[in-house]
């Protein structure tokens, strides 16, 4: 059993700073917010990294979507064969019919209504077609999300709030979801329109046919325009609508302490702002919308009027015909009339431009602690060996700002011995815990699990030989059973009251309205905090790690519930390697060893009782906790 302490020496200086590493509030050299990108709302990319992972998305359905590409070119040709109609009825079956001819007039009609079924029908399989990719590609973006919040470092989600990851999985992806499902169905119609228009106008006549696409200039300036002014618009809105989200996230979450100390009115006024801010911002891109649309008809209008009476003009001189005028206006009209989808489409694509900017920035964060390249099992542990040897070798570790927690120390923890770990708030306690559960990395040295380096094990199997049973003992909704299986996700209801019994917690769960199929709700809250515990416990218990780390795991309770789950400790720590971070020093009881840490330095190491009959800082913390109880 060896341990040394860097007590007296000097600590040595910092490794390179690990990516990613936490910058906890109040932390030394903790930096202004505006210089940390985790309080912005957009988090770093690379370049093009928007377009990738809209491409990346897209890539799977290319079949599909190159099918639905050809529906639509075929769906605009049929639409756009209208106005020719138009104009072979006008130039020559109407001159046929005064001469008694039906033929041509019957032969525009019939093709007039089988353009128009087979435009319905096609547009009605481009519209299915391109809804299914739609929602192909945003369960995979919304599963995208999901699972890499997930993958994340626990440093990622201390500076990262959840709101604002609420906000890129729903508001973010609905933007998405509009460009989709409509914008870029208008997009393609009006490229389509454009093109096939233009073509049909250089046939009918070369010089209508110059002077529409002189028109597309002044247009042209004008969409660049409204592009521009309404990305600011849509960027700075898509950041307001995550702040009302992150505000009313956070006070759902602490809606106690907000209705125990009155901030309703305060909160009030925080969210008012904040919606009215989001409000003004909505007005903007309305304007933005507003002025484009009215521009962009006053020139489309003008033009159109402007061609209509050259055209009658030539005309009247016998240089064009009539029914070319008649096709030459409808196209025009058609021409100008997508102008204004335009302006939607770029309505949507500006607003999901600023979402999937926002997306792919939150996408291309890495883990703070990441997956090894070639993961190492651990040694099997032999029949009655439960516990598995820790060492902290030459560990320090210091916040990404540049504030040193735990300067340089060495320890050792032999396989099946529970340590106590005492100090004052902010010693140092709950770091080392977290290094050990591999939350964090360390700045330099490494953290030996039965001698293989943390960093050198895959998440499954640290999980399995590491847990963690914190302060506050989450649950999630759900039955009892299911909570309790959190720990071993296979486990059989037999296996569940098995360790139930063990831990203490079988006689309360049999008392619940439906015994382990009972649904605890959102956080546990249907049960008290002393059964929460019991049941993580339990779900620990039922894991079986081979080392146990329990955060203050008795500090909020009151004193039976507190005797209650020292019982459960005394039988979930048998014979595992264990880290107590003890904060009332009852806990200690259960120890073999305690250490006490001041500054996140290791100040004393020693069994208890040794310890209480020195004069060191732990008598003197457990002296103060006898009179506290006389």
């Amino acid at each position: 059993m060896t341990t040394t302490a860097d007590r007296g020496s000097p600590p040595a200086p910092p490794g390179p700073p690990t990516p990613g590493a936490p910058a906890a509030p109040g932390a030394p050299g903790d930096v202004d917010a505006a210089a940390d990108p985790f309080d912005r709302d957009v988090l770093p990319a690379p370049e093009g990294a928007a377009r990738r992972l809209l491409g990346s998305l897209l890539r799977p359905h290319r079949t599909r979507v190159v099918l639905a590409a050809v529906v639509l070119l075929t769906q605009q040709a049929a639409v756009q064969a209208g106005p020719l109609l138009v104009a072979v009825a006008i130039d020559r079956a109407v001159p046929a019919l005064r001469e008694g001819g039906y033929g041509p007039l019957l032969a525009v009609a019939a093709a007039y209504l089988v353009c128009a079924l087979a435009s319905g029908g096609l547009q009605y399989v481009f519209v299915r077609a391109a809804a299914r990719i739609s929602q192909h590609v945003l369960l995979e973006l919304r599963g995208r999300i999901y699972r890499h919040a997930q993958v994340l470092s626990v440093d990622f989600h201390d500076r990262y709030t959840s709101g604002r990851l609420i906000s890129r999985a729903t508001t973010d992806v609905e933007s998405l979801r509009e460009l989709l499902d409509e914008g870029l169905q208008e997009l393609l119609t009006v490229l389509l329109s454009l093109v096939y228009i233009s073509a049909m106008l250089m046939y009918l006549d070369i010089g209508l046919g110059a002077a529409a696409a002189l028109s597309f200039v002044p247009l042209f300036l004008l969409v660049r325009n409204f592009q521009r002014r309404s990305m600011r618009v849509y960027r700075k809105r898509s950041t307001a609508v995550a702040g009302v989200i992150v505000k009313f996230a956070e006070t759902m979450n602490g809606i106690r302490p907000v209705q125990s100390f009155r901030r309703e009115r305060a909160n009030d006024a925080v969210f008012g702002r904040l919606n009215d801010h989001h409000l003004r911002l909505n007005g903007d891109s309305i304007l933005e919308m507003a002025r484009y649309v009215v521009l962009s008809r006053l020139t489309a209008n003008t033009a159109v009027a402007a061609m209509v009476v050259w055209g009658a003009y030539r005309v009247a001189d016998g240089t064009l015909g009539l029914g070319v005028l008649a096709a030459a206006a409808l196209y025009l009209r058609r021409l100008y009339d997508p102008i204004d989808r335009l302006g939607m489409f770029l309505n949507s694509y500006q607003s999901a431009s600023a979402s999937l900017e926002k997306i792919a920035g939150l996408l291309a964060q890495e883990p703070g602690v990441p997956e090894p390249k070639r993961p190492v099992p651990l040694p099997e542990r032999g029949p009655g060996q439960p516990g598995r040897p820790v060492v902290f070798e030459g560990v320090a570790f210091g916040y990404r700002t540049g504030g040193e927690v735990l300067p340089r120390f060495d320890l050792t923890v032999p396989a099946g011995q529970t340590v106590a770990v005492v100090g004052s708030t902010g010693a140092g306690k709950s770091t080392l815990a977290k290094l050990l559960a591999r939350f964090y990395d360390p700045t330099c040295g490494r953290v030996l699990l039965d001698g293989t380096d943390l960093r050198e094990l895959s998440a499954t199997e640290l999980r399995r030989g590491v847990v963690m049973v914190t302060q506050e003992a989450f649950l999630f909704s759900g039955t009892v059973a299911e909570n309790i299986t959190l720990g071993r996700p296979g486990a059989t209801r037999e296996q569940v009251e098995q360790a139930a019994k063990a831990i203490g917690a079988h006689d309360f769960i049999t008392a619940l309205p439906d015994g382990y199929d009972t649904d605890v709700r959102k956080r546990g809250g249907r049960i008290s905090a002393g059964q929460r515990q019991l049941v993580s416990f339990a779900r620990a218990l039922l894991a079986d790690p081979a080392v146990l780390i329990l955060d203050e795991a008795t500090s909020s309770l009151d004193v039976p519930g507190e005797r209650a789950v020292q019982h459960a400790m005394d039988t979930v720590l048998h014979g595992r390697t264990a880290l107590v971070i003890a904060h009332r020093l009852s806990t200690v009881a259960v120890a073999d060893r305690v250490l006490v840490m001041a500054d996140g330095r290791i100040v004393e190491d020693g069994p208890p009782a040794e310890l209480i009959a020195g004069t060191g800082r732990f008598a003197d913390l457990h002296r103060a906790w006898r009179e506290s109880l006389s």
